[in-house]
């Protein structure tokens, strides 16, 4: 599983596309600004796109989604909690699959309602859940700082620490990090009670 990782717009966010290399079928995660270079790459390396994945409903993760869909004739996978237009509902717990490669969907609430991060292959991609240093915000609307307590010490801290996480933004020293590194050095990745990470998150 090859990972192009894509900087673009003016709030740092990374799309990427997810490429089985046995196959060339890939998926488009979180299409925003700069879909040129998206194009260029699935171009340049002759690329299938079956799925177009969103992390969440955030526009700043989704703008991209139609003319991508247009461009590639491939449907668009949310969570069933998203209410964006999308073609294919996910659940905590289904796999995405695409050539010989598959991710599996975990649910984690508390930057949003929807939100979810991908696992397989040695990777995580978390989108807004968790950054390198830092988590999502949870001060908009379906934002939860309890929810988000959740995700991160009940799902993420229990994963493999070895997991290369791949994030929604480029917020932090480097552009990926592993799980085990954010236990280490993440001030949200530090054990605490919820009422202690409820206080810190304000």
């Amino acid at each position: 599983m090859k990972v192009h990782q894509i900087q673009v717009g003016n709030m740092q966010n990374f799309s990427y596309i997810v490429e089985d290399e046995d196959t060339g079928e890939s998926i488009i995660i979180d299409p925003s600004w700069d879909l040129i270079e998206l194009e260029m790459i699935i171009k340049k390396n002759n690329l299938k796109i079956k799925y177009i994945v969103n992390t969440h409903h955030h526009f700043d993760h989704t703008l991209g989604n139609e003319a991508m869909m247009e461009s590639t004739k491939a449907p668009i996978i949310q969570h069933e909690n998203s209410e964006l237009k999308h073609d294919i509902t996910v659940k905590d717990g289904d796999f995405i699959e695409f050539g010989n490669s598959k991710l599996k969907v975990l649910h984690t609430p508390g930057h949003s309602q929807d939100s979810i991060c991908l696992v397989g292959d040695g990777k995580i991609f978390s989108g807004d859940t968790l950054f390198v240093g830092n988590c999502g915000r949870i001060d908009l609307p379906g934002g939860s700082a309890k929810d988000l307590y959740h995700s991160l010490f009940d799902i993420l801290y229990n994963l493999d620490e070895k997991l290369v996480m791949y994030s929604g933004h480029n917020y932090g020293s480097s552009e990926i990090s592993t799980l085990g590194q954010e236990k280490i050095t993440n001030h949200v990745m530090q054990k605490r009670t919820e009422q202690q990470f409820l206080d810190m998150m304000g």
